[in-house]
């Protein structure tokens, strides 16, 4: 691990992610193309993200569940717009058990027909409403260009559906979802986001309205990290989900669908990550600390061993996800590299000179080197120093984070001229006042591969400007980037 080869993130950065999950042991690539093996770091990582939110949905009122991955051909079928946008990446099974299906079955690509059909069992009156379910499942898009976590043909994620008997609570679901995407960002994963809505040409497919976080990566490349769908009656409608409301009248409903995927463990390996491996928050890190004895002789083994020891229960008793690194056949700076490389948020060093002063010395992961050493810290009340150290290690992080995206966030430009020079010198999130039209934003995707990522939720009521692509006045503004 110490030896292993990492190339700079300056010198190939999309080699540098695939270095990072292979040294650090995140995921490989299996016999199939397009899909790959989570290993139990890279799974840990996700099962950070999970607790995070299945709180939080549980704190708003949803309850889990789950619903069979085949789905019918059918059902997708029924909501036009959804089988149009879905039919390329559908992956579809004609035969089972020896014999031709009457009807061939879709592998989950995602699941609001089979939910909807349920949904229209379960709803009968108004008393029913609303209706807030999750379900944490795999899906299968059958993708051209995969790359591990950020797109795969299989992946793992939570997809909430809910139904409601107004437009106005819908809207309300959707957008609090939302929040509660960008909360778990910021609050778990140390990553700043801007929440806004997508183009109609981002939509999802049977969708009225589209919203997203967008957070930038370490080449300056945005990455969509969860979004929120009205889908107004669409749905209700195609699979007659109906309730009879307080004046005994048959209404459709109003429903709703969120997701986030495994695509957020690759969001916080390029958000954080450097030329050493993994830098992971806190709350979501597999391992928050490691104790690694430091000794020379054989007395000073025996007398370091037990405090080190001592120093790992009385951290583990408390909670936190520590790892004592006893390995006695690998020198502390290997131990350090390899934790390094794995994102541990602290690594708590015992020698002999901190056992005669009953302290230890504590390396913050976000800052290297010396800056991130501060030594003395005494053994009682331990645990108390480490929790207010993972509260530095986190803000660390997200401000590091939001510096490289203010940086990388360029505004002012007014004409395409401009526009294409910036993106084609430095890149990052252009900021602009937008009046184009679906053909429009087309054309600057081929033109540049710089994408409409949303509509900033907080910019659209500021003062009107200047559209580059149109020169029409508008007080509009959209951030446009390359993304994954």
């Amino acid at each position: 691990m110490a030896d292993s080869k990492i190339t700079p993130r300056a010198e190939d950065y999309s080699q540098w992610y695939l270095d990072v999950l292979r040294e650090a042991e995140l995921a490989e690539n299996s016999p199939v193309r397009g899909s790959m093996v989570i290993r139990p770091h890279g799974y840990a990582i996700w099962e950070g993200i999970q607790r995070g939110l299945d709180r939080r949905f549980k704190e708003t009122g949803h309850q889990n569940a789950y619903f069979p991955m085949f789905i019918p051909m059918s059902f997708i079928a029924k909501e036009a717009e959804h089988v149009e946008g879905f039919s390329p990446e559908l992956a579809v099974v004609t035969q089972g058990g020896g014999k031709k299906l009457e009807e061939p079955l879709v592998v989950r690509p995602t699941s609001e027909t089979i939910i909807g059909h349920t949904f229209s069992k379960w709803i009968q009156s108004y008393r029913d409403l609303p209706l807030l379910i999750n379900q944490w499942a795999n899906v299968v898009r059958w993708e051209m260009r995969t790359r591990p976590f950020l797109r795969t043909m299989e992946f793992l994620w939570q997809e909430g559906h809910t139904a409601h008997a107004t437009e106005e609570e819908a809207m309300e679901e959707t957008l609090q979802m939302l929040h509660a995407y960008e909360d778990m960002a910021v609050n778990d994963a140390a990553i700043p986001v801007i929440p806004g809505e997508k183009s109609e040409n981002e939509r999802f497919a049977g969708a009225l309205k589209t919203f997203t976080i967008e957070a930038m990566m370490g080449n300056a490349w945005a990455l969509q990290s969860g979004t929120s769908h009205y889908l107004g009656q669409n749905f209700s409608k195609a699979f007659d989900i109906q309730y009879l409301d307080e004046n005994n009248k048959q209404q459709y409903v109003y429903t709703t669908s969120w997701g986030v995927s495994t695509r957020f463990v690759g969001a916080i390996i390029m958000a954080h990550g450097d030329d050493q491996g993994l830098r992971l928050p806190p709350k979501v890190a597999p391992i928050q600390a490691v104790v690694v004895p430091i000794w020379r002789k054989e007395k000073e083994r025996k007398e370091v061993e037990p405090v080190a020891q001592k120093v790992y229960e009385q951290l583990r008793a408390a909670g936190i996800r520590v790892k004592l690194d006893d390995r006695d056949h690998l020198t502390p700076g290997f131990k350090y590299n390899d934790w390094e490389m794995r994102g541990v948020p602290l690594r708590i060093e015992v020698g002999p000179r901190d056992v005669k002063k009953n302290c230890v010395v504590i390396a913050q992961r976000h800052l290297p080197g010396k800056a991130g050493k501060v030594f003395d810290i005494s053994i009682d009340g331990l645990v108390g120093h480490v929790n207010e150290f993972f509260d530095k290690v986190h803000k660390g992080l997200y401000d590091q984070a939001l510096a490289f995206r203010e940086e990388n966030t360029h505004e002012g430009i007014e004409d395409y001229d401009t526009f294409k020079q910036m993106a084609e010198d430095k890149g990052g999130f252009l900021k602009v006042h937008w009046a184009g039209s679906n053909e429009d934003e087309e054309q600057v995707k081929q033109d540049l591969k710089f994408t409409v990522r949303c509509f900033p939720q907080d910019a659209q009521d500021g003062p009107k400007g200047k559209c580059f692509y149109t020169g029409k006045e508008t007080n509009r503004v959209a951030i446009f980037a390359r993304a994954y």
